[in-house]
């Protein structure tokens, strides 16, 4: 079974910087860590990989320092990695981002199973897993929390809802995107980080995945940051007193007046 994970390298939460020209995120030389929810992903596949054989590879768009991310991903148990990395690539919103993954998947031929982690901690977005799928015109999954079977051919999956969950069955090749409760993350063995350390990252630019320049970076992204504040504070609240009969009806005549 060929099992792709897709994976990003996000900005430490406590280092996160705005860049004011832009308004994108500056990722040059601010401490990076993979998406905490990629780390299920890559557990799930490598997991995938013990019960069912075949091969996982971790692909990452990015500078490159976001080497290091899948260096960290095959020391869980990853086989291969690729870092699709480009300046044509700056500036991409979910649309141009799930656009160039999408071709660099392509890149790699025949594939059973996507596995992406349901949202990135910098965007939160939950956008370009689908969005990886609509390029490439596949079935999706979203906010899988377990897979119960699944061969060559077809799989049958626990979607989570607010109410509880789904069953799914669908044909593959198919993207899944994976939320917390689908697995706990195993600790990187020391044999797994000395093959990470000695393993040859591919590295693509945007030439080597045929991706249309129009479409790549900011002057793809159909999506724009016009402007990033800080709310102003919220303005003191006012204190009802009195029965919770008097309260209540104090409310609602107040709620009355700023409705009518």
């Amino acid at each position: 079974m060929n099992i792709i994970v897709c994976i990003k390298q996000v900005p430490n939460t406590t280092d996160v910087r705005i860049d004011p020209v832009t308004n994108t995120l500056i990722r040059d030389g601010v401490e990076s860590v993979i998406n905490p929810f990629d780390a299920y992903a890559i557990e799930e596949a490598v997991r995938l990989k013990e019960r069912l054989g075949g091969k996982v590879t971790v692909l990452t768009m990015g500078p490159p320092q976001a080497e290091n991310a899948l260096r960290q991903a095959i020391g869980l148990g990853c086989d291969e990695g690729v870092l699709v990395s480009d300046r044509k690539f700056a500036g991409a919103d979910t649309w141009a981002t799930s656009y160039t993954l999408a071709c660099a998947i392509e890149k790699f031929g025949e594939f059973n199973v996507i596995l992406c982690g349901k949202q990135a901690s910098d965007g939160d977005t939950a956008q370009v897993g689908p969005g990886i799928s609509a390029h490439l015109d596949i079935p999706q999954v979203t906010y899988v929390r377990k897979i119960e079977e699944i061969d060559e051919k077809r799989a049958k999956v626990e979607r989570m809802t607010e109410e509880g969950y789904d069953v799914v069955e669908t044909p593959l090749p198919c993207l899944f995107t994976v939320v917390k409760e689908i697995n706990t993350p195993r600790m990187p063995s020391l044999k797994g980080m000395m093959r990470a350390k000695s393993a040859k990252i591919a590295k693509w630019t945007a030439a080597d995945i045929d991706a249309e320049p129009a479409l790549l970076g900011l002057d793809g992204s159909p999506t724009r940051v016009v402007k990033v504040f800080t709310p102003e504070p919220r303005k003191g609240g006012e204190l009802l007193s009195g029965t919770a009969e008097e309260v209540a009806g104090e409310l609602a005549d107040l709620l009355k007046e700023a409705v009518i």
